[in-house]
């Protein structure tokens, strides 16, 4: 089953986000809070989303609530101004390892890919580690296409805040004067 995060899943996903982390050889890297995603997820202006995979399996013959959490995916709108349309951006997918093979991973983005299509968005896209063979393996078999002739380009620490430094410089004429967002 698929269902929307709640609040109450927090924590779920803070530990499914470091579990994946982990698997990707970076769990250093993943300093994100349980406060930063709930803001992030149900703050007052939410500018991601994410749905939770649950198993099949039940506690009991009368309890029809749902199984244990096993996945998740976390994703954004992004926009292509060459189609005019939104797309979804999938940040982020996990299925912990006892429950990979069922089916979580393909109901996740199948899913993900019904919304693009109920929406009207054209484009539904996310980025693979280059070693994860099972994943891409995984993505192809799907339909996905590599992007090949893409690279991925980031901009962060000393060099997001040296460049960012540039836009309030008085030696800049170019400077924005009135861009939030």
């Amino acid at each position: 089953m698929i269902r929307a995060a709640t609040q109450d899943d927090v924590p779920l996903l803070h530990a499914m986000i470091r579990e994946l982390a982990e698997y990707e050889r970076a769990l250093d890297e993943a300093r994100a809070t349980e406060e930063q995603l709930r803001e992030a997820l149900f703050g007052e202006h939410p500018a991601v989303f994410a749905l939770i995979a649950e198993s099949d399996e039940f506690s009991g013959p009368e309890d029809r609530s749902g199984g244990e959490p096993v996945g998740f995916a976390l994703w954004f709108r992004n926009f292509s101004t060459w189609t005019g349309t939104h797309g979804v951006y999938l940040e982020d997918v996990y299925v912990r390892p006892h429950a990979r093979g069922g089916g979580h991973g393909r109901a996740l983005l199948a899913e993900l890919a019904r919304i693009c299509v109920d929406r009207g968005y054209g484009r539904f896209e996310w980025s693979v580690l280059d070693w994860n063979a099972p994943s891409i393996a995984f993505y192809k078999s799907l339909g996905a296409e590599p992007m090949d002739e893409w690279t991925v380009q980031r901009l962060s620490g000393d060099s997001l805040r040296a460049l960012a430094a540039l836009a309030h410089s008085d030696e800049n004429p170019n400077r924005a004067t009135a861009l939030s967002n």
